[in-house]
């Protein structure tokens, strides 16, 4: 931290993650990080059942949904908080902004209240706030994307030939056949970084990155009434009547705080708000990625894959390429994996003996270390292992959430440090078949530069820059997403003309960290060749049994 002078401004960039939200206090002349602080969620991720707040009404496989209180809430603790840790006056900060999981969506009235805040719907789950990781719309996507086939729509090459089941359309389509009094009765169905930043401002803007990589708005356009008719004559005006809106520029003023979210805050009302953002496309200001090729991926619960292209090209699997996604002038292209961390989670919490967490807590060491760390003691396949990262589905390249995990290769002598190495290499296998795509598709990838909680695993990050062959930077900050979001608070508040300027001055990173040992990248080739024959087998239609099971699943459990 570096010192204070009552001279200095500030800006708070407001980062709302998978289980809670964070704010971060940012010096504008420099970058300088002076305090933070974090909220979780009361109401977390409600994957079974509603809250018992709310009737705790059971909820179906696949299902995600979040509170949208929980959100402010963020604001009022986490804002407060981080301005007290950073030990300046509130007064000296000039402008903040959020950025949001994306797609993240909620329906609203036309003031902007919740559904799900209304007492006739509170035990109604379609009323809540939809997360991105809510698959249960993917028979939706499925006739989105075979209708979209069949009439040949201009927009489906902008996003590698396969919308996904997170986006606005499938949980659009879903919303209305699966509770049509709910979708009758929104004005607006509203991605969560749009909601909060209208929370702070009063102002409702659909900011162009959510709007063009998870609602289909390219050039201008959404798909036509005619094509939402052919999915079902009732989804005629969705785009029209439930999405269409004014569209924010990323670093645009979305309008001043209100004397309401000042009041949260503890801010100066007036101050610049700028238009919300997506928490992977706001962290390449953060890591100064903002030239064509660098490769940022933002590596948490799951991966955030973005990058900036000179050219307009069709990359099969990729979640989107958006004209100014990213930065303005270049085209934004976004990818990803469904399930990272995550997938490591699941690992420990379910398949690790209670000795290993024993022993670990007597090495003093988190779980997770303690089994990196005995894994990365073993050469490159010794554990005779491969795994499929599709625990979470598979977004990129194949954007299919029927998929699921797989382990292959077990034996009665097979360790849990194993396995856990596996699921490791499993998703950094994903990343390169990610890579690769690009790569044979014009878009050239020259550096992989890391963002977010995984960073602090050494031996992944290794591991990742022996497998893509490139050489692996890393952000140097702690709170990328937050620190990006600061950065446009900037921009919006007039302290810098735009992202790329504010980005070389208050942006962070560490170039060339990590780089691919030759010897581990070929034992790691051979994996990886195997990896593919698994991918290709399970994935692209020769043996459909993650399908089939999970039809079974579903079948059952009606």
């Amino acid at each position: 931290m570096g010192i204070n002078s009552a001279s200095d401004q500030f800006v708070i960039g407001v980062d709302y993650g998978t289980l809670s939200g964070r704010a971060l206090v940012v010096r504008v002349s420099d970058g300088v990080e002076f305090g933070s602080a974090v909220f979780e969620y009361p109401h977390s991720v409600m994957d079974t059942a509603l809250s018992a707040d709310f009737g705790g009404t059971s909820l179906p496989p696949e299902w995600a949904l979040q509170v949208p209180a929980d959100y402010v809430a963020v604001l009022k603790n986490a804002v407060p908080a981080a301005i007290k840790q950073a030990g300046i006056d509130a007064a000296q900060v000039i402008g903040i902004t959020t950025d949001f999981t994306a797609c993240t969506i909620l329906p609203v009235l036309a003031d902007g209240t919740p559904l799900c805040e209304l007492p006739e719907y509170v035990a109604r789950p379609h009323a809540y706030v939809k997360l991105w990781k809510h698959h249960a719309a993917q028979p939706h996507a499925d006739r989105i994307n075979q209708l979209a086939r069949d009439r040949n729509e201009s927009w489906l090459p902008r996003y590698g030939g396969q919308i996904s089941s997170e986006w606005e359309l499938a949980k659009g389509l879903q919303l209305l056949e699966e509770d049509p009094e709910i979708y009758n009765r929104m004005d607006h169905f509203v991605e969560a970084a749009d909601w909060i930043i209208w929370q702070l401002c009063g102002r409702y803007l659909r900011n162009a990155c959510t709007a063009g990589y998870k609602g289909n708005l390219q050039d201008g356009e959404y798909p036509s009434r005619e094509y939402f008719a052919a999915l079902n004559p009732d989804f005629a005006g969705f785009a029209d009547d439930k999405l269409a809106h004014e569209i924010g520029q990323l670093g645009q003023r979305a309008g001043g705080l209100t004397a309401e979210a000042a009041a949260w805050t503890g801010l100066t009302e007036g101050i610049a708000v700028a238009v919300g953002n997506v928490d992977a496309h706001v962290t390449a200001p953060a890591a100064r990625a903002t030239e064509p090729g660098q490769m940022v991926a933002i590596m948490g619960t799951s991966t955030c894959h973005v990058m900036n292209g000179e050219i307009l090209t069709e990359v099969p699997g990729m979640c989107g390429v958006v004209d100014g996604g990213i930065v303005s002038g270049l085209y934004g292209y976004e990818a990803g994996q469904s399930g990272v961390g995550d997938i490591f989670a699941w690992y420990v919490n379910n398949q690790v003996p209670g000795e290993y967490f024993e022993a670990a807590k007597a090495a003093g060491q988190s779980i997770h270390q303690y089994l990196t760390d005995l894994a990365a003691e073993e050469p490159v396949g010794a554990h005779g292992l491969i795994a499929l990262d599709w625990h979470s589905g598979n977004r990129s390249v194949l954007v299919d959430h029927e998929l699921s995990g797989l382990v292959i290769g077990a034996t009665l002598t097979t360790r849990p440090e194993q396995v856990y190495r596996a699921l490791l290499e499993a998703t950094a296998f994903g990343t390169r078949k990610i890579v690769e795509t690009f790569q044979q598709s014009g878009v050239p990838v020259t550096e992989f530069i890391v963002a977010g909680g995984l960073l602090k695993n050494k031996f992944l990050m290794q591991a990742y820059s022996d497998i893509t062959r490139l050489p692996l930077s890393t952000i140097d900050s702690d709170q990328g997403p937050a620190l990006g979001s600061a950065i446009h608070a900037a921009v919006a508040a007039g302290a810098y003309p735009s992202i790329r300027e504010a980005a070389e001055v208050m942006g962070k990173s560490n170039r060339g960290v990590y780089q691919p040992n030759e010897d581990r990248a070929k034992q790691y080739d051979r994996l990886y060749a195997e990896y593919e024959l698994l991918h290709d087998y399970f994935g692209r239609g020769a043996n459909d049994v993650m399908k089939r099971l999970k039809a079974f699943k579903r079948e059952v459990s009606e």
